[in-house]
Parts: structure tokens; C-alpha cells; sequence
């Protein structure tokens, strides 16, 4: 599997992906026709457009998921980016349009997949470490399964001076572990992960990130880590 899981899809001061556009030039490269899957949104021709113009640069024509019979779309295509918005809006059309069974499969025969925020919870086992509000129903939790262990995107370190009374990014995460044992990258912002077979790399912003895992401390993952452990389950 070839896989690049982005924390965020823009950066201060920087264009929709362009804080990424190296590794994700590696990732493209022969690719002619890219299947987008915007359903985390509720613009998805707007959405669409927005990632057309980013991936221009790299000689990229992009399809919405949405302007066909969704599975066939992304099936026609050389690579799929899944992307970012609201995690349970996305696993709801996922199920919906049969995307849920068709992607991964298609991923899993060397389909190169791209990720950013939403579309990087759903390549993990379950979407149960999305920050977001269940503004839908989903039919199960369950998500890709292309990396065996769980991310958190955007991650917020806790903030000493803070008044607000409500549980820190770190203490739900804890939360987590207490019901599931299955280990957690929470990445900072402007971080990604890279996996190319049985490697896989955690690059990007100097931030880097925090692992989570039931019954030891949290371990800071800087960036560039080889993080190839992670795929052993």
C-alpha cells in the first residue's frame, strides 16, 4: 500500500496543500487521474474545484466521487484522496455509496490513497478518535483499516493557562485507551504520515507528534521518525 495521512490540508500563510507539495509530488508521480471523495463537506463541487486547482500543478486531472456512481469513479482512477471535514458526515456517505468496501480494496491492490483531517481518520480501524461532532448517523464506527492503529488529527497540546473547564485532547485520548487497547499518533499540525508497503514514516513540522498507548506514558514522535512499528498491530 502507498498511503500520505495529513494532519491538516493548508497551513498559515500557504496554499490548499501546498505546505505538503514534495512528498505529495512523490506520491502522485504517474498518476494522470485522481478520484476525490469531498462527501466530509456539504459543497462537494466547490470542494472539488478547490482540489483541482491544487493538484494542477502536478499534472493532475481530478473526478469527484460525487458526479458518477461513486464506486465506479474512484475505480476508473489511478489514486483517491479522501478529504477532510466532518468525520461522521464522510463515514455515512462511505456506507451510503459502497465506498466503505470499495476503497480499501482498491488501496490494498496499490492504488495510491491520500488523506487529510477526516479522510486520514477513516484509513485507521475506527473513526473513534475523530475530534468531531456526530452531526449524523453512521452505521458502524468501523473505517478503512489501511494503517492498524488509531490517529488523531489536529492535535492540541493542553494549554496551562487555559480556563476552560471541559476535557483537554489529552485527557479524551486517555479516555480512549481505557476502553480500547489500540495505540494512538496524535499528530500536531503540519505533519504527515508516509507508508510505502511495510515502512512507514511520520514527517513534516518540527512539532511532531504524541503516542498513545494503553498502560505506558506518552512517547513525543519528532519529525522525520521511522515509525514502521506501528504496522505491526
Amino acid at each position: 500500500m502507498r498511503l500520505m495521512l495529513l494532519s491538516n490540508s493548508t497551513a498559515p500563510g500557504r496554499g490548499y496543500l501546498e505546505h505538503a507539495a514534495e512528498p505529495l509530488g512523490d506520491l502522485l508521480t504517474g498518476v494522470r487521474e485522481l478520484a476525490f471523495v469531498p462527501f466530509a463537506l456539504a459543497d462537494h463541487e466547490g470542494y472539488t474545484a478547490t482540489v483541482a486547482a491544487a493538484l494542477a500543478r502536478f499534472g493532475v486531472r481530478v473526478a469527484g466521487a460525487h458526479t458518477g456512481e461513486p464506486a465506479q469513479v474512484v475505480g476508473q482512477a489511478d489514486a483517491v484522496f479522501v478529504g477532510g471535514g466532518n468525520t461522521f458526515r464522510l463515514v455515512s456517505a462511505l456506507y451510503r455509496t459502497g465506498l466503505i468496501e470499495a476503497v480499501p480494496a482498491l488501496v490494498r491492490e496499490g492504488m495510491p490513497y491520500l488523506g487529510s483531517s477526516a479522510g486520514t481518520n477513516v484509513a485507521t480501524p475506527s473513526l473513534r478518535t475523530t475530534n468531531d461532532m456526530p452531526i449524523v448517523e453512521v452505521p458502524s464506527f468501523a473505517t478503512f483499516g489501511l494503517v492498524p492503529f488509531q490517529i488523531n488529527p489536529h492535535y492540541l497540546d493542553p494549554d496551562p493557562t487555559s480556563t476552560h473547564q471541559g476535557e483537554t485532547r489529552d485527557e479524551r485520548l486517555r479516555q480512549y485507551l481505557e476502553e480500547n487497547d489500540v495505540p494512538v499518533l496524535a499528530m500536531r499540525e503540519g505533519t504527515w504520515l508516509r507508508r510505502d508497503g511495510d515502512s512507514l514514516s511520520f514527517e513534516g513540522a518540527d512539532a511532531g507528534g504524541r503516542l498513545y498507548r494503553q498502560g505506558t506514558d506518552t512517547v513525543e514522535i519528532p519529525a522525520p521518525t521511522d515509525v514502521s512499528y506501528l504496522l505491526n498491530g
